[in-house]
């Protein structure tokens, strides 16, 4: 008896069994993962349930009378990558940033039309960020500077709608966001080579984050002394060694040129 009450209420109040049926609901997933996208209703009483993609409301996955039917979506992206049970809850496989969008469910039953919508956001995969020192600290223009100081860069490639940033232990020091698609940032830390705080860069998205700790007796060592005597100094010697080459085989040359012609006069 009250089961057949509730059951009751729920036709009565169709919103109380679907949720609100305004509310777009965000899911955020990594690219390569599956996602799961659940109709949240009772399969009592429904006799279809249409599952469509995107702005023009690509029909991708049915229920009808019981039988399932699966479609490729626009452009065949979604070949041989949905799945959809008897409860009406439809799985995306292998996802990509391309299954990015909005996604509707239509029920149709008992008690009346009812539509759940859902707003889709596919992360790419985060890179492991790149720590490395900034060269230009050992060009002649900076030779004079503290050699205490060591200039650090922490970039990643090809990356969107992300936050890149440089901690100080617990501590935030800076940061830097994209939300472009395949950007390249970096940024800038300034630490004293015999600093013992423990540094470390962060990549990270709403869903995940990649961290790269700085060793700081591995990047700050002293410039390479290349660097260190400035570019023009080292052209400058090979410049000379190489004329001094030059005017060595010229005297050879011309040495043994004129023993020939002493030889000749003496016959």
């Amino acid at each position: 008896m009250l089961r057949l009450f509730a059951l009751l209420c729920c036709l009565c109040n169709p919103v109380g069994v679907f949720g609100d049926i305004d509310a777009v609901k965000s899911v955020s997933v990594m690219e390569g993962d599956s996602v799961t996208l659940e109709p949240g209703v009772a399969i009592l009483l429904i006799n279809k349930i249409l599952w469509k993609f995107g702005d023009q409301g690509a029909l991708v996955a049915l229920i009808d009378a019981g039988r399932i039917s699966l479609f490729d979506g626009p452009d065949g992206r979604f070949k041989d990558r949905l799945k959809l049970d008897h409860t009406g809850s439809l799985t995306i496989t292998s996802i990509r940033t391309t299954d990015t969008g909005a996604y509707e469910v239509n029920i149709k039953g008992g008690a009346g039309d009812q539509v759940r919508r859902f707003n889709l956001t596919v992360y790419s995969r985060l890179p492991v960020p790149a720590i490395t020192r900034d060269s230009s600290q050992c060009s002649s223009s900076s030779s004079s500077s503290s050699s205490s100081n060591c200039s650090l860069l922490c970039s990643v490639l090809n990356v969107d709608h992300v936050t890149l940033s440089w901690y100080k232990g617990n501590s935030l020091l800076s940061s830097i966001s994209v939300s472009d698609l395949r950007s390249s940032i970096s940024l800038h830390l300034e630490v004293e080579s015999q600093d013992k705080n423990t540094y470390s860069c962060v990549l990270n998205n709403p869903i995940r984050n990649h961290t790269k700790h700085l060793d700081i007796s591995q990047f700050c060592q002293p410039c390479p002394e290349i660097y260190c005597c400035g570019f023009t100094e080292p052209v400058t010697r090979l410049v000379i060694a190489a004329l001094v080459g030059v005017a060595a085989v010229a005297f050879v040359v011309y040495d043994i040129q004129g023993c020939k012609v002493g030889m000749r006069n003496h016959h």
